[in-house]
């Protein structure tokens, strides 16, 4: 805590020192309260990079005084819902992502009339990303600032040893198998190589039939690290939330689940439960094990992923003719109960604008400005991956098929959701026999209950 308060003070002491003002003289100033914790920002080492950016504001105006207040996630979200609570809330708040910004539904300001006021220009963000931040109900409630798309990590030494063409290298083009056939790079087609690549103990592939389930050494496809929303997201967008915030299942994470259940314990070309925490594959890290031809991840991963092997970026496919990339997203949001919109979006602006590239190198994040995701895209890859010759170009197009509604959006009454549907994921890839229909049935069932007691 005392970390905490020293660049609170710091900056705010900072700020007087460059504008040359006396205390009573800066008490003139608007004062624009920025909270981050609920992301990136509260370990020490983005401390002092991030009280330079807000030094560099401060100095460049004499309207606005910024002052930054860093707490620990651990501690960030009751704090935060104690400050909206006592009516003591920051003005900004970030960066968040999508999971932390929807446990405070409903406390975001709508941006839109201050980005029409402005003439703000979206043009300077993928449309598909600023529409990522409308709410049906709550309007423009934030703006892109760091983005993660998702696409397939290809083991390329696994396709060559299996003697198997690699994916399409570009969204909207066929997949030409070995005999020079187009097929569309689709789910089902996805399938049939990712079990052609799936491999036993003794060299057998799932589509032999002395293929032993038993005694796998290697899987065609996975998706490390989720949950049963991400995993249905690679059917296209959905939401356990109905219209009058009561349950639903969508079909398309229904056909999802059905076809990773299969993957599973039937076609076995995607790790179960046991398999996927196992050390063959890495304790839960299945592409850096080498074990693994095809896995769907977000960018994050290639910032500490450790892949002794060749291996490169490809498009995801599509099902029913539709692609969705599941995207992982930072933004700042204005607090709907800030005292001082026009005063906020400022300061967001200078966030999301000339402080962005700072911001992104603190942070980690790929800019969602276009104009700098190039540099960014060039040094994250030569700095990780020296040597390393990466289809860059893949992560930019890759944006355009985010998921909307967000798998990781807002639910009622979050944590319990969140426990239910994860116990019936846990079945799904514990169980082998698991009644998938009886299962779907009783977790809508249960959602029902949970959400009509969150609305009372």
């Amino acid at each position: 805590m005392k970390k905490v308060l020293g660049i609170i003070g710091a900056v705010t002491m900072a700020a007087l020192a460059v504008t040359g003002c006396s205390k009573p003289a800066a008490a003139q100033k608007v004062q624009i309260r920025w909270f981050v914790g609920l992301g990136a920002g509260s370990d020490e080492p983005t401390f002092a990079p991030q009280k330079a950016v807000v030094d560099k504001f401060n100095a460049s105006q004499n309207k606005i005084e910024l002052v930054l207040e860093i707490v620990d996630n651990s501690q960030a979200y009751n704090t935060l819902a104690t400050q909206i609570s006592g009516g003591n809330a920051p003005d900004i708040v970030g960066p968040v992502g999508i999971r932390g910004r929807d446990s405070f539904k409903g406390a975001w300001l709508d941006l839109g009339p201050l980005v029409e006021k402005t003439k703000y220009d979206l043009s300077a963000f993928d449309s598909s990303m600023v529409d990522f931040y409308r709410d049906p109900s709550e309007g423009l409630i934030g703006l892109p600032f760091a983005i993660y798309p998702s696409f397939l990590y290809v083991n390329k030494e696994l396709f060559e040893e299996a003697g198997i063409p690699l994916p399409p290298a570009e969204y909207g083009k066929p997949y030409i198998d070995e005999n020079g056939k187009e097929l569309p790079w689709d789910m089902d087609t996805l399938k049939a190589i990712a079990m052609k690549l799936s491999v036993d103990a003794n060299g057998n592939d799932a589509t032999s039939k002395k293929f032993d389930a038993t005694q796998m050494v290697q899987w065609g496809f996975g998706q490390q690290w989720g949950d049963a929303r991400s995993w249905g997201t690679l059917f296209g967008p959905g939401t356990f939330v109905a219209a009058g915030n009561k349950a639903q299942i969508p079909e398309n994470w229904l056909a999802a689940w059905k076809w990773i259940q299969d993957g599973m314990w039937k076609s076995n070309f995607i790790p179960n439960g046991p398999y996927g925490s196992s050390d063959l594959l890495g304790g839960g890290d299945w592409f850096a094990s080498g074990k693994i031809a095809m896995d769907h991840s977000h960018l994050w991963y290639a910032g500490f992923a450790k892949l002794n092997f060749d291996w490169d970026i490809y498009p995801m496919p599509s099902y029913k003719g539709k692609v969705t990339a599941k995207m992982h997203a930072d933004t700042f949001e204005i607090t709907k109960d800030t005292k001082h919109p026009d005063e906020a979006f400022t300061v967001l602006s200078y966030l999301l604008g000339e402080a962005s590239a700072d911001l992104n190198s603190i942070y980690g994040g790929m800019p969602a400005r276009k104009s700098l995701q190039g540099d960014f895209l060039g040094k994250f890859f030569s700095t990780k991956f020296p040597g390393v010759k990466i289809n860059q170009k893949m992560v930019t197009d890759s944006i355009a098929y985010a998921d909307n509604p967000n798998h990781e959006s807002w639910m009622p009454s979050f944590q319990e959701t969140t426990t239910r549907y994860s116990d019936f994921w846990n079945k799904l890839t514990q169980e082998p026999a698991m009644d998938m229909n009886a299962e779907v049935a009783k977790l809508k069932s249960d959602l029902d209950q949970i959400f009509a007691a969150a609305s009372k």
